[in-house]
């Protein structure tokens, strides 16, 4: 299928599924907004930016455009959508993948939720969920008016099965 002409938001892809799909939508000739916290290179174990993930994007054909965002925080979110609106007039695809409790579930695997402090709800559903919900929000107010989109929603098997604890499950 090709996606030349149409516009996509990629969260999260500065690595793993989120620059994978990023890379997909690429391939079939799609513009793909690319964001994360992670622009430039770090001593983050974890590889990937967010501009490499476009520079990947236009080697496969499509066009990739990097944007940091930090999807915690709403003002960042708006402003995101807003420079999507300006620049291309249209999103025709959300894909909400970001997530940043990658830490937050390693240091807590082996305690009871209870054993947790409360906080760490905040910490892992603030970016993934709520995050997800923002960004839709301003995604469907552009495709509501073309009469047009797709909003995807990335999840993990946490969602069907238990896996790590119950507020990864929630999330």
């Amino acid at each position: 299928m090709s996606l030349a002409g149409k516009v996509a938001l990629v969260t999260g892809a500065s690595r793993g599924v989120g620059r994978g799909v990023a890379h997909g939508l690429g391939e079939a000739g799609a513009t793909v907004y690319v964001t994360a916290r992670t622009a430039a290179a770090t001593s983050d174990p974890a590889p990937g930016t967010i501009e490499r993930t476009a520079q990947e994007i236009n080697e496969r054909g499509g066009r990739g455009i990097a944007v940091r965002c930090d999807h915690g925080r709403d003002a960042e979110i708006a402003l995101l959508f807003e420079r999507i609106e300006r620049e291309s007039g249209r999103l025709d695809i959300l894909v909400n993948n970001v997530h940043s409790g990658v830490h937050d579930i390693a240091d807590s695997v082996h305690q009871r939720f209870w054993e947790i402090d409360p906080d760490y709800w905040d910490r892992m559903n603030h970016v993934g969920l709520r995050g997800h919900y923002v960004a839709s929000v301003h995604a469907s107010r552009l495709m509501v008016r073309q009469h047009s989109g797709l909003i995807l929603n990335i999840s993990s098997f946490g969602a069907i099965a238990y896996l790590f604890n119950i507020a990864y499950g929630v999330g």
